[in-house]
C-alpha cells in the first residue's frame, strides 16, 4: 500500500506540473515567441499591418517596424506582405467582411476613396502634419479637405530601355511617335522584341492609353472628363488614343501572348533582362525590380519620356505618375492613435531618404535623392508641368475596372476604339454625373 500511495502522489505532482503551463510557448502571427504566463502579454497592443513591398523596400519597412516597436514598449506590429496583383482583392474582401488590418497600403485616389465612402478609413487630418508632405502627393489621399492617407513614395511613368541594344543598332531615344515607330521597325528587323508587355494584369497596358490621350489632347482632357467639365471619355482624343494602341499591336511591337501574361510573374521583366526585348513602358519603381532581380542589368538600363504625337497638344513635360505606398488607418481600429503614430513613422524624413536609395522618389518634402539614377527621375519631376495620376487609381472602382477591361480589349483587337470610348462614357454618366 505504501508503494501504491507513493506512486499516486508522484502521479498527482506530475499532473499539477503539466497543468501549470509554466513551460508552454506559442508562436504569434508576427513570428515571435511569448509565454502564456507572461503578464506583459496581457497588456500588449497589436497593430495589424498589410503591404506589398518587395526587396529593399520591404527591408526598410521591416526596419521601421522594429524601430517603432522598440520605441513603443508593449506594442507588437504583425506584418503581412502579399503580391501586388492579389493585394487589391484581399483587402477589398477584408473591408467588406469588417476585418481589415489597422494599417494598410494603397495608392490613394479613387481606390482609397471607395473605402473612405464606405466609412472604413480613419480621418487623420488632425493626427498628421500636412506640411511634412508634398502637396501634389498628399492630395491623392485627401478628400473633401480631409486627409485619409499619407504618401511615402512617388513614381513616374517612363519608357525604360536597354542602352546596349540601342547602341548595337545605332538607335537614339525617340522624342516623336514617328521616331518611336522607326525604332520599333529596326528592332523587329534585327529579331529583337521592341516592347515587353504583361497585360493580363490590365494596368500595364493602361499606360499607353493615358500617355497617348495626354499627348493628343493635353493634360486637361482627363480632368475635364472625370469632373464632367465639358469633355467625356468618348472624346475624339480617346478614340484616337485607342487607334494608336491598335497600330502598335498590328505592327507587332509587343511580345507574343502579352494579354495573357501576368505582371507579377516577372516574365516581361525577364525579356528585358535577357536582351530578348528592348523597351518597357512602366513606372520608375521598375528600377527597384532590376536591383532586386538582376542588379547586373542596371548598367544597361536607361529611360526616356513617352514620345509626342503629330499635331498633339501635349508634350514631354507632362508625365504620368503615382503615389505609393500611401498609408491609411482602418476607421474601427482598436488603437487608432497608435496606428496613426505608426504611419507617421512609415513616412519619416529618415525613412524617406533611405527610400530614395531603392530607386524611388518620395512624397516627403525636403528629401533630395543621392542615388545617381534616381536623381534623373528627380530632375524630370522638378521640370514637369503636369503629373497625371493613373486613371485606375483615380476613378471609382467600377469605372476603373471598365477602363482596364476596355483598354485590354483594345490591345486584343476585340473592341474598336469607338466602342471602348462609348462604353467608358456610358458608365461615367452613371457614376460621375
Amino acid at each position: 500500500m505504501k508503494k501504491v500511495m507513493a506512486l499516486l502522489i508522484s502521479f498527482s505532482m506530475l499532473l499539477l506540473a503539466a497543468c501549470s503551463g509554466g513551460s508552454n510557448q506559442e508562436i504569434s502571427s508576427g513570428g515571435s515567441e511569448s509565454s502564456n504566463n507572461d503578464s506583459s502579454s496581457v497588456d500588449e497592443k497589436v497593430i495589424e499591418f498589410w503591404h506589398f513591398a518587395t526587396g529593399e523596400r520591404e527591408a526598410l519597412l521591416e526596419e521601421a517596424t522594429q524601430k517603432f516597436e522598440e520605441e513603443n514598449p508593449g506594442v507588437k506590429v504583425n506584418v503581412l506582405r502579399m503580391p501586388n496583383d492579389a493585394y487589391k482583392q484581399k483587402l477589398s474582401v477584408a473591408m467588406a467582411g469588417g476585418n481589415p488590418p489597422d494599417v494598410f497600403q494603397s495608392w490613394g485616389g479613387g481606390w482609397l476613396r471607395h473605402f473612405v465612402d464606405q466609412g472604413n478609413v480613419l480621418d487623420i487630418t488632425d493626427k498628421v502634419d500636412k506640411d511634412h508632405y508634398l502637396e501634389l502627393a498628399l492630395n491623392n489621399g485627401t478628400f473633401d479637405e480631409k486627409v485619409y492617407g499619407v504618401p511615402l513614395g512617388l513614381a513616374l511613368d517612363v519608357v525604360f530601355y536597354n542602352n546596349e541594344i540601342f547602341e548595337e543598332h545605332g538607335l537614339e531615344e525617340p522624342k516623336t511617335y514617328e521616331e518611336f515607330t522607326e525604332v520599333i521597325k529596326t528592332l523587329k528587323e534585327n529579331n529583337v522584341i521592341p516592347i515587353a508587355l504583361t497585360n493580363q494584369s490590365k494596368w500595364p497596358g493602361s499606360y499607353y492609353l493615358m500617355n497617348f490621350a495626354s499627348r493628343i489632347a493635353g493634360p486637361d482632357l482627363f480632368d475635364s472628363a472625370f469632373h464632367r467639365k465639358g469633355r467625356g471619355f468618348d472624346d475624339p482624343a480617346y478614340v484616337e488614343a485607342g487607334r494608336y494602341i491598335q497600330d502598335l499591336v498590328k505592327m507587332e511591337a509587343f511580345n507574343p501572348g502579352f494579354n495573357g501574361i501576368p505582371y507579377d510573374e516577372g516574365r516581361g521583366r525577364q525579356l528585358l533582362y535577357s536582351g530578348q526585348a528592348a523597351m518597357i513602358n512602366i513606372q520608375s519603381s521598375f528600377l527597384n525590380n532590376v536591383r532586386l532581380e538582376a542588379p547586373e542589368f542596371e548598367e544597361k538600363l536607361d529611360f526616356f519620356l513617352f514620345p509626342s504625337v503629330p499635331e498633339g497638344k501635349g508634350d514631354q513635360t507632362q508625365v504620368g505618375g503615382s503615389t505609393g505606398p500611401v498609408w491609411s488607418v482602418y476607421s474601427k481600429s482598436e488603437h487608432p492613435d497608435l496606428a496613426a503614430e505608426f504611419i507617421k513613422a512609415l513616412t519619416s524624413k529618415e525613412l524617406a531618404q533611405k527610400y530614395t536609395e531603392t530607386g524611388a522618389l518620395t512624397g516627403i518634402k525636403g528629401v533630395v535623392p543621392n542615388d545617381e539614377f534616381v536623381k534623373k527621375f528627380y530632375d524630370v519631376a522638378q521640370h514637369a508641368s503636369h503629373i497625371q495620376m493613373p486613371y485606375d487609381q483615380t476613378l471609382p472602382p467600377e469605372l476603373a475596372e471598365l477602363h482596364k477591361d476596355t483598354t485590354q480589349a483594345l490591345f486584343g483587337l476585340s473592341m474598336t476604339p469607338e466602342e471602348a470610348a462609348e462604353k467608358m462614357e456610358e458608365r461615367a454618366k452613371e457614376f460621375l454625373d
